[in-house]
C-alpha cells in the first residue's frame, strides 16, 4: 500500500465535524458541490477537510456512508452523535489507525512506537522519510506536507496546556490521553490500562481485523498492544477476561507459547457495541 499524506487542509478534526459531514451525506449533499460551502457552514477548506476526516475514520468510502458511521450518527437512534462517550472515541482511534487512509496515524502508532515510547517532531519526521524510502514508495514523501500532517496528528491528541488555545480543546480524540507532552517539544505513548478501554470496543477490534479468518494470530494481538497503547502483558490480560465475558464467541489459546484468538462463531461487531451504548441502560 502506498503511503499519503495531507488531505485535512491543516485543519485537525474537530468533536462536531463528524456529526455535521454525517447528516450532509445522510440528505444527500454532495461535497463537490458548490452549496456545499452553505450548507455545512464553514468555509471551502474546512468542507474538504471535513470529507477527509470521514474517510479516515471509516465514516465514508466515496462519500457513501459506512455501518459503523450509520451505527453512531443516525439521526432518529444513533448510539453516539455528538462524540460524547469515550467509546466512540476508542472506535474512531481504532479506525483511522486500522483503515490506513491517512497513513501517518498508522506508521506512528504501530510502525515508530515499536522502535521509541518517546519522541519529538524531528525523530518522527525522520522515521517517516525513511519509510518513504523504498521504490514502491517513490514520489511520496514532501518534507513540507509530513510536517504539518505531524501537526495536526498532535493537535488530534494532544491536550492543549494554553487555555487560550480554544481552538485546540475541540480535538475530537484529546480525551484518549494516548499522546502527553512531557517537556517542550519532547512527547510521549501514554500507557493505557485495561480499565480504560472498554471490553466491547477491543472486541469490536478483533472482529474488525479477524475479516473471514476464525484465528487471530498473535501479530494481529501486537497490532492492537500497539494501537492502544497498551503493554503486551497488558493486552493479554485483558483478552483472557474478554474469554470470560464472551466464552461462546471467543476462546484464547497459549500452547507452548503459541497464541491465539478462536472464534466459535459468526458475529456482527455492531451487536456487540449494543451491549455497551444500549443494553447496559
Amino acid at each position: 500500500m502506498r503511503y499519503s499524506f495531507s488531505g485535512h487542509e491543516s485543519f485537525h478534526c474537530k468533536s462536531l465535524w463528524l456529526k455535521k459531514g454525517y447528516d450532509f451525506l445522510a440528505d444527500e449533499g454532495q461535497f463537490n458541490d458548490i452549496n456545499a460551502v452553505v450548507e455545512l457552514g464553514v468555509g471551502k477548506n474546512m468542507v474538504a477537510s471535513i470529507r477527509f476526516w470521514l474517510k479516515a475514520f471509516h465514516l465514508s468510502i466515496n462519500d457513501k456512508l459506512t455501518d459503523i458511521a450509520k451505527y453512531l450518527f443516525n439521526k432518529e437512534n444513533g448510539a453516539d452523535p455528538f462524540c460524547e462517550d469515550l467509546m466512540t472515541l476508542w472506535i474512531l482511534h481504532f479506525n483511522i489507525i486500522n483503515s490506513q487512509i491517512a497513513s501517518l496515524y498508522y506508521l506512528t502508532f504501530i510502525e515508530f512506537q515499536r522502535e521509541r515510547k518517546e519522541f519529538d517532531k524531528e525523530q518522527l519526521l525522520t522515521f517517516i522519510k525513511r519509510k518513504c524510502s523504498v521504490p514502491e514508495q517513490k514520489n511520496v514523501y514532501n518534507e513540507n506536507t509530513v510536517k504539518k500532517d505531524i501537526s495536526v496528528l498532535l493537535q488530534t491528541y494532544l491536550a492543549p496546556t494554553d487555555l487560550k488555545q480554544i481552538d485546540r480543546f475541540t480535538s475530537i480524540l484529546i480525551d484518549l490521553n494516548l499522546i502527553k507532552e512531557v517537556e517542550d517539544g519532547k512527547f510521549r505513548f501514554n500507557e493505557t490500562a485495561a480499565d480504560n478501554l472498554p471490553k466491547e470496543a477491543l472486541m469490536y477490534s478483533l472482529l474488525s481485523i479477524k475479516g473471514t479468518d476464525t484465528v487471530i494470530s498473535f501479530d494481529k494481538i501486537q497490532y492492537l498492544a500497539l494501537l492502544f497503547c497498551m503493554p503486551i502483558s497488558t493486552m493479554l490480560n485483558h483478552i483472557i477476561n474478554l474469554e470470560k465475558s464472551y466464552p461462546d464467541i471467543i476462546e484464547y489459546t497459549d500452547n507452548s507459547g503459541i497464541r491465539n484468538i478462536h472464534f466459535k462463531e459468526e458475529v456482527n461487531s455492531l451487536s456487540i457495541l449494543n451491549t455497551y451504548y444500549f443494553e447496559k441502560q
